[in-house]
């Protein structure tokens, strides 16, 4: 579904990403695991149209992502939830979910039942939906900035740190709605710095240290392979 190869990127004369190499198959959840600035964040921005490489393809269903506009990758299918939610502090809740639907041409009818899916999903968001964003809590913006993404009935989620921030019982309730997403059909590449919760959803999952694959394979055996446990797990 998801293709990188050989992508480099670099910030000015900092080579960020060098020469990785990701697949995504539909229907998995694939984690991208390591420490700060290994260039996890940088790698989604790079999918989603944010950054342009120096180097390298990415294609999305078969579609040159290298050759699209930002917005048109998300008409394509593939949708990122930012780091630190980066919702629309000073529009509601209902506003943001309206927002996310931008690029989605259909009647207001069928976009009214998306909204009400993504409230059925997150009954908090229902509560709140004249609310303004930005007084929203920490977890319920994440919410928010989920359910404006699956707005835009993405065929692949990017999410990119979705537990930054949250109390342990929010980022667990955080992690079972991701797995319901995609249980929902929706594929998903997941940033997470907590490598423990990535590892116990993901199908398959990829190291990443100062800008390289250092390794990859099944989740449930990089959960117990030692060097993955000493750096990444606490153990």
């Amino acid at each position: 579904m998801l293709e990188i190869k050989d992508l480099n990127v670099y910030y000015g004369g900092i080579h960020a990403i060098k020469n990785i190499s990701i697949s995504v198959q539909e229907g998995e959840i694939v984690s991208l695991i390591g420490a700060n600035g290994a260039g996890k964040t940088t790698t989604l921005q790079a999918v989603s149209g944010l950054l342009k490489p120096r180097s390298g393809e990415i294609t999305f269903l078969g579609h040159n992502l290298l050759e699209t506009e930002a917005h048109n990758i998300l008409k394509l299918g593939l949708a990122q939830v930012p780091e630190g939610r980066r919702i629309f502090s000073g529009l509601t809740v209902k506003e943001n979910l309206q927002m996310g639907a931008f690029a989605v041409k259909d009647t207001k009818e069928s976009l009214d039942a998306d909204r009400k899916a993504v409230y059925a999903r997150f009954p908090r968001l229902l509560e709140r939906k004249k609310q303004l964003g930005g007084t929203l809590s920490g977890g319920e913006q994440q919410m928010l900035a989920i359910g404006r993404a699956l707005m835009s009935r993405p065929k692949m989620l990017l999410l990119d740190e979705p537990s930054m921030g949250l109390a342990p019982i929010l980022v667990k309730e955080i992690f079972e709605i991701i797995k319901e997403v995609n249980k929902s059909g929706v594929t998903i590449l997941l940033v997470e710095q907590n490598a423990k919760m990535a590892l116990s959803i993901s199908d398959r999952a990829y190291v990443l240290e100062t800008g390289r694959v250092v390794m990859t394979g099944q989740s449930s055996d990089l959960l117990e392979n030692d060097l993955v446990k000493k750096a990444y797990l606490g153990a």
